[in-house]
């Protein structure tokens, strides 16, 4: 046995669902089990964030896109809040049981690298759409207004839990130390998400930070959003679609590898 997956004939068939199945349930119930922190406190941020920024900046700033300011700044708040929960989640999980030396309680059982993959990214993905759910409604009953395009909304939803889950995951992996996340998250995670059209839109920005900004998967996240709850977007959804199905597959491929190989997790 190579310490991720035995050798030999597996008894739970081609994909062991009850393994699967109860690694997720784990990664589910880690987060409901301090829900205040996971679930309640993303709710209050996220309402500062719209609070503050309507307070200072809303009246004095006219429609952006067609939309009141408020408005615009919706689902790029949103977006924000679940990609950064969704990446906590798995990066959080990870790095606990390395750091408590758990971690062997996950590689031991027979799960293979892709179940293990699919079992952490299940519980940051419903973090992340419970978290996207609370706050879409809140704001939606007291901003007023409904929803353009729901399946876009919760299909970038969605994808982007999915691919901030792989992220966290895969940084969870390479991090030893708690340090080591914390610098992670706050030179690349918070960056990426604040520089990505969540508070303005990219057209106002001079050509060549347009250019640096489609380079930025997480752009494409808060645009396509946009463009599911406003109906007005800086590019077409289904380029941002594209993009982020190819990073999501990327991700996966990275993570994937690094359980395969044991990378950080044997010693």
């Amino acid at each position: 046995m190579d310490g991720l997956q035995a050798i030999g004939e597996r008894r739970f068939g081609a994909v062991n669902w009850l393994g699967l199945a109860t690694l997720a349930s784990r990664e589910v119930r880690r987060f409901l089990a301090v829900w205040t922190q996971t679930l309640a406190a993303p709710l209050v941020t996220a309402g500062l964030f719209l609070a503050v920024f309507s307070l200072a900046i809303g009246p004095a700033r006219g429609p952006v896109m067609g939309v009141p300011f408020v408005n615009f700044l919706m689902p790029g708040i949103l977006m924000m809040t679940v990609i950064q929960n969704a990446f906590a989640n798995t990066s959080s999980s990870m790095v606990i049981s390395k750091v408590q030396g758990n971690i062997v309680d996950t590689l031991m059982p027979p799960l293979s690298p892709l179940e293990m993959v699919l079992g952490y990214v299940a519980g940051g993905v419903a973090r992340g759409v419970v978290v996207a759910l609370a706050i879409g409604l809140v704001m939606v009953v007291v901003l007023g207004g409904g929803i353009a395009h729901p399946l876009w909304a919760l299909c970038f939803v969605l994808l982007g839990a999915t691919m901030m889950s792989l992220a966290g995951l895969a940084a969870g992996i390479f991090a030893n130390k708690f340090d080591q996340m914390a610098a992670i998250t706050n030179f690349v995670v918070t960056p990426l998400s604040f520089l990505s059209g969540t508070f303005y839109s990219v057209e106002n920005l001079p050509p060549a930070m347009q250019t640096i900004t489609h380079f930025n998967p997480v752009f494409y996240l808060i645009d396509g959003l946009r463009f599911g709850m406003i109906g007005q977007s800086d590019s077409t959804p289904w380029l941002g679609l594209a993009v982020c199905g190819a990073t999501c597959a990327a991700v996966a491929l990275l993570c994937w590898a690094m359980f395969r190989r044991g990378y950080r997790l044997k010693s």
